[in-house]
């Protein structure tokens, strides 16, 4: 994928070269545009060197004879502005085109062009601004809104520039092909956790790594996402259409008894606690006796009951930890709970790992075997639902 990066002169310009060397890292091919008052801030060489790419700053250099603007806005499969200045932003707008920047902009006729507003919150919040937002949004113009927070003038407000990982998650998404557009995927993940008093509960080491990854990648392939969270140390993910964050198997389960019926795909890959102690102490217990026996109850079978109480043409995916018979006991377990699919794998090793080994387990007794990084694994088990779906 080629991407052009143009840069105008905000004081955030030294968060675009790190979004430079991520584009590089991604492995897409870039090339850079600066305005002649983004090089005042920063070196063109700078860019140059961590993006390992062409700069261009100049609309009359010559370069093989070709012309600048019209070759590199051919080029580009996705244009993305960042950071978008008021000043660059009312030029887009309007159609002005007086330097390499605007006049490329001008010259690129493709779907994905991107601009990330960056500047003071009182510029930002300027009706003249808005407008220009409002009328380039209404030109094609996907725009990635700021943040909110601390800025460089020392204000407080709108107009921070975003995270460059999510720049870098919008740029996944545009790009991706949609087999799932028009499909809404509930996905579950992470651990749930039971009290015991009000300081302690009953948990296990699922880090929701693999269930983020799935909503992740459901999103850039098209789908409507809504994730239903346990406690996990993880950033929500960017762009996901809705998500709900819960403590107990309780209260999972009541989350997706409330939603399930409105998604096509339901992907149960949370670790739900089995068991919850039948009484939670009001008070924190305290360490008088040898011996505490805590007595529990079973908690309501969430994979269970969405498998025997599916829609017709509704796909059920569950999950099965393992450490021993993998293929065995997850077979077992499709039959038992009426899923469509199991994805089994070891529990010894794939807790906690950014990585994993999974098998598909298909009710015909088919199996495959998938391997990679939990984002890699979760592309590969999305498609091979889309053929199911």
């Amino acid at each position: 994928m080629n991407i052009l990066l143009g840069v105008s002169s905000g004081i955030a310009i030294y968060k675009a070269v790190d979004l430079a060397s991520k584009i590089r890292k991604e492995g897409w091919n870039l090339k850079i545009i600066m305005t002649e008052n983004a090089t005042k801030l920063i070196s063109p060489v700078v860019f140059s060197s961590v993006g390992n790419c062409e700069v261009y700053t100049d609309t009359y250099e010559i370069e093989r004879g070709w012309i600048i603007h019209t070759e590199v806005s051919k080029w580009a499969d996705i244009f993305i502005i960042a950071p978008a200045t008021a000043n660059t932003i009312a030029k887009l707008s309007n159609g002005f085109a007086d330097n390499l920047l605007t006049t490329t902009a001008l010259a690129f006729n493709k779907e994905n062009k991107v601009i990330v507003p960056t500047m003071n919150t009182r510029m930002y919040e300027n009706e003249l601004t808005q407008e220009n937002i409002k009328k380039l949004r209404g030109l094609g113009w996907k725009i990635i809104e700021p943040d909110s927070g601390h800025l460089a003038c020392g204000d407080v407000g709108r107009g921070r520039y975003p995270e460059n990982e999510k720049i870098i998650e919008f740029l996944r998404i545009i790009s991706e092909e949609k087999p799932l557009l028009g499909k809404k995927v509930l996905v579950t993940a992470g651990p749930t956790r039971e009290a015991i008093d009000p300081v302690r509960y009953i948990s296990n080491h699922s880090s929701g790594k693999m269930g983020y990854a799935i909503a992740k990648v459901a999103k850039r392939l098209g789908a409507e996402v809504c994730l239903i969270t346990g406690p996990t140390c993880l950033q929500y993910p960017y762009y996901v259409d809705s998500v709900i964050s819960v403590e107990s198997a309780k209260q999972m389960f009541n989350a997706v008894l409330e939603n399930y019926s409105k998604y096509d795909i339901l992907i149960m890959c949370a670790a739900v606690a089995d068991y919850a102690p039948i009484e939670t102490a009001k008070e924190k217990l305290k360490k008088t006796h040898e011996r505490l026996v805590l007595e529990l109850s079973k908690n309501p079978d969430i994979l269970d009951y969405v498998g025997h109480n599916k829609r017709e043409g509704q796909i059920v995916v569950g999950f099965a930890a393992e450490t021993q018979n993998i293929i065995e006991n997850a077979y077992e377990k499709l039959l038992r709970k009426n899923a469509d699919v199991i994805v089994a794998n070891d529990a010894k090793i794939a807790m906690g790992s950014d990585s994993n080994q999974v098998y598909l387990v298909f009710k015909d007794k088919a199996t495959v075997v998938i391997e990679g990084s939990k984002e890699e694994v979760a592309k590969e088990l999305l498609k091979r639902i889309c053929k199911i779906s």
